[in-house]
């Protein structure tokens, strides 16, 4: 490999920028890192590149350790966004500046300047100093410095971000170009999907500093394990369903397929439960009328918004709010408003025209299921006034923004199912209630003490290896979505044999090699001894701003067992994880 990351963080005042990243980039590789503003890429691209250091983590390169080497040492090149050209030097000073230092003659110096200048096509323009350039130009100056000493890493930080469109579509031919020809690793930070379409072998996407994903760009786009990456990837509706035996059902309406039988990539065997579905703009059909449909039946909807952008139509249609389709309408993207993107094509322009206030029947040609176990919120309460201002609580309500996904209320006395993971108060009733609704189905309990605000650590820990992987594929939905570092805590009785403490740390290097190459989860391991409940506790006490995932399969002595953790005193919200024996995934 060219790159290697191994669990990199870098942390300002204490808050985790680039948190527990890990990567393999491969020879002659162009990778892309992808995010917002913010999201910790242009940090883990100067920590490569040794302009910054890390608080954690290892940084190789060609199988060399350059974690703590200097940047000059690195054999790296390096191009920023602002060009960072010497303004009194010609062209050729600065591509020949880095070979000038190295001590190189002035024959092959220039040799070496000749064959740059013939792949970023500036030849002729040795004696013009940047002022006398484009921005285009400059930037594919500045490409030739970076490559000018044979670095075997090229590092770019948003190099087209000052360029206009179609300078920026030129440049990056010919960045990609020169990659090839040359067969150099090369790593691209941008928060420019066309970009990393245009450019990438592999992309692997950012935010809140953790890497959330990493595959080609088809991949991605087509099948995203989250809903982050869903909806930056493109655009894309996020819409809450019921997956049973018989497909997907969105309310009381079934998507059942189309000629093929596969609107819906749901997995073989998968139980049944409430679902992330994705629905791209562009897998969305419309017709006047429900017949007319080619593919499969979703809604009826009126149209809102209609607006021209060249090749493409891009519409809004709000969902209708009927007894059959109000529970759609209400999960619809996330945020309750019903209204779902739709591009069309010319073709389908002129084959069936629409105008704002027409009332059209949807239909869907794919449908994609998100991996995650965490889907929605239902808060859980005696009196529906408790579960309202349970529901609107600062951790819940920032949860809720972050994975676009509605928090619903239930009281006591009604009779209706639960939806998603439950929410109840830390109260003296606490572990009665877990108990009840891990009874009736409910396969995650979040127990959210007052004042608890957005964790900075994420404790997991399983009781048993029966909810082990229920408990890694929750710790990692959750850890998508906020901007914390994820730590296993494995706990073993202080009776245990000095022989079998070193299977016990083999077992840890397990639990973290699960969590990477099964749900993608770059987690910290740490092992300790006494009674779980107590040292989950001393551990909970170490820091405030916690919470802790506890994986469990037996309901017999919950409280006994965990009550500790659970009372109105606790700081810590716990979110508790259950998998029966014989459900374990």
């Amino acid at each position: 490999m060219s790159i290697t990351l191994d669990q990199v963080t870098k942390r300002y005042q204490g808050v985790p920028v680039v948190n527990d990243v890990s990567i393999d980039i491969g020879d002659g590789e162009f990778f892309v890192l992808l995010g917002p503003s913010g999201s910790g890429k242009s940090t883990l691209l100067r920590a490569v590149a040794g302009l910054t250091g890390v608080d954690h983590g290892r940084i190789s390169l060609h199988g060399r350790d350059v974690t703590h080497v200097p940047a000059q040492k690195r054999d790296v090149g390096l191009v920023f966004q602002n060009y960072a050209l010497f303004r009194h030097m010609t062209v050729a000073d600065n591509i020949e500046f880095a070979l000038r230092v190295r001590r190189v003659r002035a024959s092959a110096r220039r040799e070496r300047r000749r064959e740059l200048l013939r792949l970023v096509a500036l030849e002729g323009m040795d004696e013009r100093l940047p002022a006398q350039l484009s921005g285009g130009q400059q930037q594919r100056v500045a490409v030739a410095r970076a490559l000018a000493h044979k670095p075997e890493v090229l590092l770019l930080d948003e190099p087209f971000g000052a360029l206009d469109a179609k300078i920026r579509e030129e440049l990056r031919r010919t960045i990609r170009q020169v990659q090839r020809e040359l067969g150099i690793t090369t790593v691209l930070v941008t928060h420019d999907q066309e970009e990393a379409f245009a450019l990438a072998d592999r992309i692997g996407v950012m935010n809140l500093g953790r890497l959330l994903e990493i595959g080609r760009p088809d991949e991605l786009y087509t099948r995203p394990a989250t809903r982050f990456v869903a909806t930056f990837l493109g655009a894309a509706n996020l819409l809450l369903a019921r997956q049973t035996k018989n497909g997907l059902r969105f309310g009381t309406l079934g998507a059942e397929g189309g000629a093929d039988g596969s609107v819906a990539d749901v997995p073989q065997g998968a139980r049944e439960q409430e679902v992330v579905a994705v629905i791209r703009p562009e897998e969305i059909e419309l017709a006047p009328a429900r017949r007319a449909l080619v593919c499969s039946y979703l809604a009826a909807g009126v149209v809102e918004e209609v607006a021209f952008t060249g090749a493409l139509e891009r519409l809004r249609i709000r969902l209708s709010a009927g007894a059959a389709e109000a529970e759609l309408s209400r999960a619809a993207n996330g945020n309750g408003d019903g209204l779902l993107e739709v591009t069309r094509s010319q073709h389908e322009q002129r084959a069936f025209g629409v105008t704002p206030g027409q009332s059209v029947a949807i239909g869907v040609r794919r449908i994609h299921v998100l991996p995650t176990p965490l889907s929605s919120f239902t808060a859980y309460a005696a009196t529906l006034a408790q579960a309202t201002e349970l529901s609107l609580h600062p951790l819940l309500a920032e949860l809720a923004s972050r994975m676009r996904t509605r928090v619903s209320t239930r009281t006591a006395d009604e009779h209706a199912a639960i939806t998603g993971a439950a929410v109840i108060a830390a109260e003296p009733e606490a572990v009665a209630k877990i108990e009840w609704l891990l009874k009736e189905g409910v396969e995650e309990v979040l127990v959210l003490p007052q004042g608890a605000g957005p964790p900075q650590r994420v404790l997991i820990h399983w009781a048993d290896d029966a909810a082990r992987g229920a408990t890694l594929a929750v710790a990692a939905s959750l850890l998508r979505h906020v901007a914390a570092e994820g730590v296993y805590v494995g706990i073993l009785p202080t009776s245990t044999p000095d022989g079998q403490r070193p299977h016990s740390m083999r077992a840890l290097l397990d639990a973290r090699s699960e969590a990477q190459a099964v749900h993608g989860l770059e987690m910290r391991t740490e092992l300790r001894f006494g009674d779980v409940a107590e040292e989950l506790a001393r551990r909970l006490a170490e820091s405030p701003d916690q919470i802790l995932i506890l994986g469990i399969s037996q309901l017999t002595g919950l409280g006994a067992r965990f009550g500790a953790l659970l009372r109105p005193e606790a700081r810590s919200p716990v979110l508790i994880v259950h998998r029966a024996a014989d459900l374990r995934t």
